[in-house]
C-alpha cells in the first residue's frame, strides 16, 4: 500500500537521481530564459533528439524537455534572438544528409522542415562524433545546456554555438589581422 510518506520517498529519489530532468515541459523555458542572460560566446545549447547520451562532465546540464525537437528548436532560436548580446551559429550532424528514408520513416520531412527555421544563416555540417568532442572540449571551460526532446529519428540533434550578438566575425578576422600587422 501506497501511503504519503512512500510517496515522497520516490519524489526525492526522483529528484536526486533525475535532477532538472523530471520538470514539467514549461520548466525547460524558464530554464533556458535564465541562463540567457548569463551565457556568451563559447556556450552550447544543443537540441537533441531522445537518444543523445548524457555526458557526465560537469558543465553539461541535461533537460528533458519532453516535446517536439523542432517546437523546442524554433522557441530556443526566438529566445536567442531577442538577446542583444549573443546570437548563435548552427551545426548539425553531417550524417543527416545521408541518412535514408527506408531506415528512418519520416527523415525527409524532417529535413525539410529543419531548414526553414534555420534561416539563412549557414549550417555547419559535422561528423557527429566530432561534435560530440566539440561539447566535451568546450565543456571543460564553458556551460553546455542540452535540451533533450522526444524526437525519435537519427542524428537530428541541432548543437548551437552562441557567438557575441554585437561583434561579429568578420570584425573579429580584421581586428586579428591588424595585431598581426603592427
Amino acid at each position: 500500500m501506497k501511503t504519503p510518506g512512500y510517496a515522497c520517498l520516490l519524489l526525492a529519489i526522483g529528484f536526486f537521481m533525475g535532477g532538472c530532468s523530471g520538470d514539467t515541459p514549461a520548466s525547460w523555458q524558464r530554464i533556458v530564459a535564465e541562463r540567457l542572460p548569463t551565457y556568451g560566446h563559447r556556450n552550447w545549447i544543443l537540441i537533441a533528439d531522445a537518444a543523445y547520451p548524457s555526458q557526465s562532465r560537469p558543465g553539461v546540464e541535461t533537460i528533458t524537455t519532453g516535446e517536439d525537437q523542432l517546437k523546442v528548436l524554433g522557441q530556443v532560436l526566438r529566445m536567442v534572438g531577442n538577446m542583444k548580446h549573443v546570437r548563435a551559429r548552427a551545426f548539425v550532424d553531417k550524417e543527416l544528409a545521408f541518412v535514408a528514408e527506408q531506415d528512418a520513416p519520416g527523415i525527409s520531412t524532417y529535413r525539410d522542415a529543419l531548414r526553414p527555421l534555420l534561416g539563412t544563416q549557414a549550417v555547419n555540417t559535422v561528423l557527429h562524433e566530432d561534435l560530440i568532442s566539440r561539447i566535451d572540449e568546450a565543456s571543460r571551460t564553458f556551460d553546455v545546456l542540452v535540451l533533450k526532446t522526444n524526437l525519435t529519428l537519427p542524428y537530428t540533434s541541432v548543437f548551437l554555438e552562441l557567438g557575441c550578438g554585437y561583434w561579429s566575425d568578420e570584425a573579429e578576422s580584421r581586428l586579428r589581422e591588424s595585431m598581426t600587422t603592427e
